[in-house]
This record gives C-alpha cells, sequence and structure tokens, in this order.
C-alpha cells in the first residue's frame, strides 16, 4: 500500500507543470555541464599533464562563486527567480561559446578555459540559490519531499548521463578527427553542450515567474549576513551543511580522475566518462529508493552513516588498480552522498521562513561550492605534492576524521529523528 502512495505522490507533484518544466530544464543542463566538465578536464589534463591545473579548473570555478552567492540569494529574496535563472545559464552559454574558441585556436595555455570556468561559476552562483529556493514554490509543501527526491533523482540520472555522452562523444570526436590536433572531439562536447543549454533556457521560459514575498524596506546592508546569522542560529543546520563541506573538500576526488583515467587505469576519455559517470549511478539508485520511501525517522544518524560510506569508498578507490573496482567505489561515493545531500536539502528548507530562503539557500550553496571546487584545488594541489593516490587516500581518510569530531560536535545533529522534532523558527 505505501508503494502505491508513493507512485501517487510522484504523479501529483510531476502534475504541477511549472515543476515539470522546471525539473526537466535543470536535468538538461546539468547534462550538458557534466559533460562539458569532463572534456575541459581532459583536454587540460592532455595539454599539459599538470595535476595542479586540474586543481585550478576547481579554483576558477570557486572564486568568482564564493563572491557572488552571498548578494544572489540576497537577489533571489527580492526578484524574480525565474529570472535570475535565465540570466545565469545565458552566462553559461558564454563561458560554453568562449570553450569552443579556446579549442579553434589550438593554443597550449590553459587560461581561457580557466576563464570559461570562471563564467560558469558566476551563472552558478546565480541560479544554486535561486533554484534551491525556488522548488518549494512550485509545489504545495505536502508533496515537497517528493518533489525533492524526483530532483535528486533526475540529478543524479543526469550526472550519469552527462559524464558518460561527455567522454564517449570526445573519443569519437577525436577518432573522427584523428591526425588533425584540432581538438574535434572537445569541439562535439562544447557543441552539443551549447545547444543543450539553448534548450534548457526556453524551458525556462514556460515556467511562471516565481518572486518572493514583497518588502516594502529598502535593501539593507545587514539583510546579506541574515542567512549566515539564520544558520549559525541553528546548530542541527549548521552541523548538516558544514559537514558535507568537509567531508567532500577532504573526501572529493573529482579533479583526480583525469589522471587515474590516463595513468593509472590507462581508460582513455570514454574511460573518464564512465568514472565521473559512477557516482551517479550510485547515488541515482539512492535517490529512487529515497523518493519511493523517504527517510522519516533517524534522519541525523542516516546523515552521518553516508557520509562516512562516502569517506570509506573513497579510500577504496584511492587505492585500486582496477577499472571496475574503481567503479564500484565511485558508486558507494555517490550512495552515501546522496543519503547526506537529501537530509541536508530538507533539513535546510523545511527549516527555512520563505522570506530568508534565498539567503539561506545562498549560505548552503557556499558551502556545497567550497566543498566540490575548492576541494577540487585541494585535491590537484595535494596530487602534485604527493601524487594521486596518496592524496585520494589520505582524502578518504581524513573524511572519516571528519565524521567521527562531528559526532561530538555536533550531538543535536546525530540525535535528530524526525525533521518536524526541531522547534520552529521564525524570519531574523
Amino acid at each position: 500500500m505505501s508503494e502505491v502512495t508513493g507512485l501517487q505522490r510522484l504523479r501529483e507533484t510531476l502534475g504541477y507543470a511549472d515543476f515539470r518544466r522546471f525539473a526537466f530544464s535543470r536535468f538538461v543542463a546539468t547534462i550538458a555541464l557534466q559533460a562539458i566538465s569532463v572534456a575541459v578536464g581532459w583536454q587540460i589534463y592532455s595539454i599539459t599533464r599538470d595535476p595542479l591545473d586540474l586543481g585550478l579548473i576547481g579554483l576558477a570555478q570557486f572564486l568568482p562563486f564564493f563572491v557572488l552567492v552571498l548578494p544572489a540569494g540576497q537577489l533571489a529574496d527580492r526578484a524574480d527567480r525565474r529570472a535570475i535563472i535565465l540570466a545565469a545559464y545565458a552566462i553559461e552559454v558564454l563561458a560554453v561559446v568562449l570553450l569552443i574558441g579556446f579549442t579553434l585556436s589550438d593554443t597550449r595555455e590553459a587560461w581561457p578555459a580557466f576563464l570559461a570556468m570562471a563564467l560558469i561559476g558566476v551563472g552558478r552562483a546565480l541560479w544554486m540559490p535561486a533554484s534551491q529556493a525556488m522548488t518549494i514554490n512550485l509545489v504545495p509543501q505536502h508533496v515537497f519531499p517528493t518533489a525533492v527526491a524526483f530532483n535528486s533523482s533526475m540529478f543524479e540520472i543526469a550526472v550519469i548521463m552527462g559524464p558518460a555522452f561527455g567522454g564517449i562523444l570526445y573519443a569519437l570526436g577525436d577518432a573522427a578527427g584523428s591526425g588533425t590536433n584540432s581538438g574535434t572531439g572537445a569541439l562535439w562536447v562544447y557543441g552539443s553542450g551549447l545547444i543543450f543549454l539553448l534548450l534548457v533556457i526556453s524551458m525556462m521560459w514556460r515556467v511562471r515567474p516565481v518572486r518572493p514575498p514583497a518588502s516594502a524596506a529598502p535593501l539593507q546592508p545587514h539583510e546579506f549576513f541574515e542567512g549566515l546569522k539564520f544558520v549559525f542560529g541553528r546548530k542541527p543546520v549548521l552541523g548538516a551543511i558544514s559537514l558535507d563541506l568537509f567531508a567532500v573538500f577532504f573526501g572529493g576526488v573529482t579533479a583526480l580522475m583525469p589522471m587515474y583515467a590516463a595513468d593509472i587505469l590507462q581508460v582513455g576519455p570514454e574511460g573518464l566518462g564512465l568514472l565521473r559517470t559512477a557516482p551517479g549511478v550510485g547515488a541515482a539508485i539512492t535517490a529512487v529508493m529515497l523518493a519511493r520511501r523517504p527517510i522519516t525517522r533517524h534522519a541525523g544518524v542516516w546523515m552521518f552513516g553516508g557520509v562516512a560510506v562516502f569517506g570509506a569508498a573513497t579510500v577504496l578507490f584511492g587505492l585500486s588498480t582496477s577499472f571496475w573496482l574503481s567503479c564500484l567505489a565511485l558508486a558507494l561515493v555517490g550512495a552515501g552522498d546522496m543519503v547526506s545531500v537529501f537530509v541536508r536539502h530538507l533539513l535546510v528548507q523545511l527549516e527555512t521562513p520563505d522570506a530568508i530562503r534565498g539567503r539561506v539557500s545562498a549560505v548552503s550553496a557556499m558551502f556545497i561550492g567550497a566543498s566540490n571546487e575548492l576541494g577540487e584545488f585541494e585535491s590537484g594541489l595535494t596530487a602534485s605534492w604527493w601524487g594521486p593516490v596518496p592524496a585520494a587516500t589520505l582524502g578518504g581518510l581524513a573524511c572519516l576524521g571528519v565524521v567521527g569530531l562531528y559526532l561530538k560536535l555536533f550531538p543535536e545533529l546525530r540525535r535528530l529523528d524526525r525533521f518536524v522534532d526541531l522547534p520552529p523558527q521564525s524570519a531574523v
């Protein structure tokens, strides 16, 4: 009976046309950006053979993201969230055009690619708070957990399809342009990404405008920090967000995958695409399970368990010299991460008043961006010092250490059972 009820909730959620368009546009955009990310990593490492440059790809995305994400959260609380997302995707279209120009120039300098990734960071800073704050405005609250799980499922399916699509397309393009030294594989990926992003803009254009509650008060400088004030005032929320930050900062291995694919596993760009796909496979399976049976009890234990699986699987990946064992380890990485993401997203969105949801989402996005892109820089930097295997293995062990530390620092999060157990919080 519960299975039928879950399917009925999913059908009801997808019955809201604006949510359906929003979710599928996000799905297509994720495929495009994941494919582009695979192409950039392989292209840059093929040109420079420097692991630090792989880290600089992440740093180039992180710096503009870090500077802009809090103002973007403020903007999401005062302006049409749909319009902000449209502007963000337009900026990412410009980034892809720059990557196409970089490839056609046949230069051996990597800085144009870093500039393009910085533009993608700008776009991400804009759409991430607006997108996170917008979902709850498109569906009634009683189906919001199902909407979150469906969005997560679609995202992870895109994370599966995008890297595999990018890696295979890159390899096919290289084979078609063999001997021309023209970067044909990269051009095929970037051209497809450009088409996909233009399709995304056309889909988002059909979503109704979503404006937050009107504020008669003029903009005050202190409002930029209200999201931080809210997060730091709610210790379980702070623990959930910062646990993810430090776990992925130390345990993330995305930046190292081109090195593993080229030098350790020797599987080429198509193998890189499959490595990048593997975490999405594990996360997608987990997301589908969560969509059918959302976590309703022992939320804190589930979150810590998910992060612990993430760290242990990262150690396994770091030590593996088998392609398929590496894929299995990365699938476990994705599964553990999805459990953590599900708990964190529900906790943040359900505990945040709509009037400041954009700013709180911006804080969450800032922590996530720091964990992902800054974590990629950390991985590239440590790999340039010690090599990829020690960098990945020690990073996974550090992630497990963070779990142990947070079990002591945030007992409220560890004891969290149901989301409704937290006392209500008014807007600051």
